[in-house]
């Protein structure tokens, strides 16, 4: 049986403990998921069908929304409409406390129930009255990521951030930077989203820097144009290179030897949790306890053949 077979059975297994008689007690919840995340990030891809199966398991509706090129004022507006429309709950990230928590906090004064999900901290879901957090501390995956390229003999890296507007970005720089015990400085460029630009601006800080011992990317938007760019000066597999999230890049790279490691913060779990959570806190009154930590797990060469089998589409 495969993975998402059992995963689909298990699910039916607890809802029809809940309820005596399977799905009999649903009520057609709907759920607005909003994220910060542009239409260009394909590893957003794995929310999505993390939203689809688990709208299909526990029978309700689940919609994604996002702003189209990332602007998170933009995402604020899309929160206001989503509270406005009335759902049973909102599930959002908050990459960006400043913008995002007024209309996150108007939303759950309204009366709608809203889980924070994949950035900003346990803390700060409390702080805008949200049921629970589920995702991983950007600034503590940096931080076991520095430690764990200390322990392998780094000293000096560049950290390619193509979302810097997103505070939750920089943590994860600042974290590997801490975690080497380093100054962070300017070893984190603004790469920006364009392919080539992000190629040509990794390539532009290596030949400036050729001292520099890791390269850091973010996710699959800077990590596979940086990949590129280390083939093209000859530094692939030669240069430590590790990298937030998975993509079939990375993970090509990381079978290639190019890549010594890739963070999992497991996308699909801070999707699927949440409607799962929230659908039975409204239809049983239940909520865990504590928040979830999706993240953060190290893949590496040795760990693959799932990940590899599932990257993109649930890993």
């Amino acid at each position: 049986m495969s993975p998402i077979k059992k995963m689909t059975l298990a699910a039916g297994v607890a809802a029809a403990a809940l309820t005596g008689a399977g799905m009999a007690q649903a009520e057609g919840e709907t759920y607005i998921l909003v994220s910060h995340a542009p239409d260009s990030d394909s590893w957003w891809n794995t929310i999505k069908n993390a939203i689809a199966l688990a709208g299909e398991q526990m029978d309700v509706e689940v919609e994604y929304r996002n702003p189209p090129t990332g602007d998170l004022a933009d995402m604020a507006r899309i929160i206001e409409q989503a509270a406005a429309s009335g759902p049973d709950g909102i599930i959002t990230t908050l990459s960006d406390y400043d913008v995002l928590s007024g209309p996150i906090r108007s939303a759950v004064d309204s009366g709608v129930d809203v889980i924070i999900m994949n950035s900003g901290t346990p803390e700060q879901a409390r702080e805008v009255g949200a049921l629970m957090y589920v995702g991983q501390p950007e600034y503590d995956a940096g931080l076991a990521a520095g430690q764990r390229a200390a322990a392998d003999g780094v000293e000096s890296f560049l950290c390619v951030n193509h979302y810097i507007s997103s505070p939750s970005s920089t943590e994860r720089c600042q974290g590997f930077a801490d975690g080497l015990g380093v100054e962070l400085g300017d070893q984190m460029i603004d790469s920006g989203q364009d392919p080539a630009e992000i190629k040509n601006r990794v390539l532009a800080y290596l030949s400036s820097n050729p001292d520099t011992d890791a390269v850091l990317t973010l996710g699959p938007t800077s990590a596979d144009p940086t990949i590129l760019a280390l083939e093209e000066n000859g530094m692939a597999g030669d240069i430590y290179f590790g990298t937030f999230d998975l993509g079939a890049q990375i993970v090509e790279g990381i079978k290639a030897g190019t890549i010594n490691w890739g963070i999992d913060q497991q996308p699909f779990l801070q999707a699927y949790l949440p409607v799962v959570v929230m659908t039975n806190y409204h239809r049983y009154g239940v909520l865990p306890g504590n928040n979830i930590n999706s993240g953060p797990g190290f893949v590496t060469a040795d760990a693959l053949e799932m990940v590899e089998k599932f990257a993109g589409e649930y890993r």
